[in-house]
Formats: C-alpha cells, structure tokens, sequence
C-alpha cells in the first residue's frame, strides 16, 4: 500500500499515514510561470494498492478547482505507472452541495466532478459526510465509501453531556435524517431519552423571515445542533438564537466541515454557543488563531480515515466505523 497526499494537503495526508504505521510516499509538484503545474510519484507504484488524499476546500494557496486538477493528473500518472488500484481519499469533496437542478438550465456539479474522477482511472472513491449521501452515490459509478463524523461527536460529546437531558437538532428540515442518527446514537450511549428537534424556516416570497420555528422541544435541555458544513455561519446562528428562544439550557453545535467564510468569524463568535465542534477535514484557516483558540474544537479525523484506509486494503468489513472512536464500554449503537 503507498499512501500520496499533494502539498495542499499534506499535514492531514502525513496524520493518516501516521494512524497506518507509515509515511506518505514521496511525490515532486512543480509549479511552472504561466501557472501550470506537475505531480509525479517519486518511487515505483507498479502493482501497488495507492491511496491519494486530497481535500478539495479552497484554501489560502490552491482553489478547489486548482486541487482537483491536481488530483486528477496525480492519478492519471500512477495508473500510467502501473498501480494495481487507486482510490481516492476526499475528506471533503467540492461541488457536492449542486447535485440538482433547482433553475432552469443547471449544471449538476456533483456528477460532472464524479465523471471526471472515473476518467482518470480512479477506481473506489471515499469521502466524509458529503452534503446528499444519495446524490453522491448516484452520481458515481465506481465503489464509493461514505464516512461519518458522528462517531468523533458522540466521543467528545459524552463526557460533556451526561446526566442532563438532551435535544438534538437540525437547522433545516433537511438535515433531519443526519441529526436523528446522531440522536440515536447519544441515546444508546447515554442511555436515556433524547429528544429530537428540527428548525422550519419561514419564507414569505422566498425571503426567509426574521424568526425560526423549532418543531419539536429543546425546553430545559442540551441542545445539540448537527450540520455537515458551516460557510458563513448564518445558519448556525439562527438555530441557536431559535433553541435559546424555545428555553434551551445550553447550545452546542457539531459541523463536519468548517468552510468560515466570509462573516463567519464575527456571526459565530456573537452566537452563543457553549463550544463549537468541527473535523480537520478543512483547517480552520479562515479564522484568528484566537478565535480557533478559545471558542473552536477541532477533532482528528485522520484516525477514522486511516481505519478506513486499513479495512479497505485488507478487504475487510467497514460496518464498525460506525462506532469508532466510541469509549470502549460504552453501550452499542
């Protein structure tokens, strides 16, 4: 098994090798003055299983569009090389919230992005907690892994949780699935009831009003709001001003992918929460040192994608992912 991960992603790439026992092969990325560029493996690939490891977040020096390319010419050249297998390791896949036409004449990202993959020779693809699961199954055509960041919520959040009771919620009625596994999940672990809550948005010409209404109740709980990405935190933000509003004791908040763009810093920073959890599928680089300090957890998620990376290479079952991470002793999920 060689493991390749391009400088952009290089500290999380190093991370998971180092989960495996390993070091990342060897790659040379060259940068030519109009702007193009080469990635080439530095050591035989020749029947070799290879995993390439590429977050496709824009970043402070290579756009997504910049590092798919990059991927892509990257395992173009280790097929031409001759390895046996290569799988893609996409912590976080771009372009994978358009995955339907919602005007006329739209382009479907998520499908595009999938076809080119499989151009190139890619043959199995794994990612973390995409935007539609569905979509992005549909969408490929070669073996997918789909990852979920909920075994890491339901790890930090234990400790953090028990003895008082408990609400989980989504911030949109979409998200509704993805938060009742998590509710599932904390209740088996808890051991106790927890509720479960979504946010419907009010629109009055397709403008979204200024109020939230909480279906379900966070009264007197915990409430824990589930996303799979925060941007500019707007979202974020108005469910937990919404669940303060409804009587919740506490708010926290658990986001796979922390993209911080625009106003994020200063719409996250006035909302409340008791702490605000991400993944280091995309570093938090949009954000002052200070702020990622004192009010952002950043959990690891190189150890669940090097398990999956391991399973994967040995064939084996992936089913027990679902609980990784998760105390030993603790109830089954």
């Amino acid at each position: 098994m060689l493991i390749f991960a391009p400088q952009a992603t290089r500290e999380l790439g190093a991370a998971i090798a180092r989960a495996l026992g390993a070091e990342l092969a060897p790659l040379e990325e060259r940068e030519f003055e109009d702007g193009e560029h080469k990635v080439r493996p530095l050591t035989s690939v020749r029947g070799r299983d290879v995993y390439l490891v590429q977050s496709l977040h824009g970043g402070p020096e290579a756009s997504p569009n910049d590092k798919l390319c990059r991927l892509l010419f990257l395992a173009g050249a280790v097929r031409d090389a001759g390895a046996s297998r290569v799988t893609a390791v996409l912590p976080y896949l771009a372009y994978a919230r358009k995955d339907r036409r919602t005007q006329l004449r739209d382009p479907i990202t998520t499908r595009y992005v999938a076809q080119l993959i499989e151009a190139v020779g890619i043959e199995r693809v794994v990612v973390v907690d995409v935007h539609n699961p569905a979509a992005f199954e549909n969408a490929f055509r070669c073996p997918t892994v789909h990852l979920e960041a909920r075994p890491l919520f339901v790890a930090h959040l234990l400790p953090r949780l028990q003895e008082q009771p408990v609400a989980v919620v989504s911030p949109d009625a979409g998200g509704v699935k993805r938060a009742e596994m998590l509710r599932e999940a904390l209740a088996g672990e808890l051991r106790s009831e927890v509720a479960l809550a979504f946010l419907e948005k009010r629109r009055s010409g397709g403008v979204l009003s200024g109020e939230d209404a909480v279906v379900g109740s966070v009264e007197g709980r915990a409430a824990v709001i589930i996303d799979d990405l925060v941007s500019a935190g707007t979202t974020l933000a108005r469910a937990a001003a919404a669940c303060r509003a409804r009587g919740a004791r506490s708010v926290h908040a658990v986001v796979t992918h922390g993209l911080f763009t625009g106003e994020a810093e200063r719409t996250l920073s006035g909302a409340g929460f008791e702490q605000l959890v991400v993944t280091n599928t995309v570093p938090p680089f949009r954000l002052q040192p200070q702020t990622v300090a004192t009010r952002l957890t950043v959990l690891d998620a190189a150890p669940l994608l090097a398990e999956a990376i391991r399973r994967l290479h040995r064939e084996e079952p992936l089913a027990g992912l679902r609980t990784f991470g998760i105390p030993q002793g603790s109830a089954a999920v």
